[in-house]
């Protein structure tokens, strides 16, 4: 089974990297761009054919090392294929 994880820094958190990508895009002539924000997508394979199982080997990949959760969210999907 394959998870899709996307982490994003919790509303508040400073977001130095997401500053300096808004302020490239403005120096590129994109100035309507406004409050970039970045993350990190990471894909897992897990051998689990139970999605409940699967889902709570996830949950428990993100709380332990994935995501910071003091200053980061994660979200997955995961897909049988």
């Amino acid at each position: 089974m394959k998870a899709r994880i996307t982490i994003t820094l919790k509303p508040g958190v400073l977001d130095p990297q997401g500053k300096a990508i808004e302020g490239a895009l403005h120096a590129l002539g994109f100035g309507s761009v406004d409050g970039v924000r970045q993350g990190k997508y990471i894909e897992v394979e897990v051998a689990e054919s139970d999605p409940a199982r699967a889902s709570a080997e996830i949950e428990r990949m993100c709380e332990q090392l994935l995501a910071n959760t003091i200053i980061e969210n994660y979200a997955y999907e995961l897909d049988a294929a």
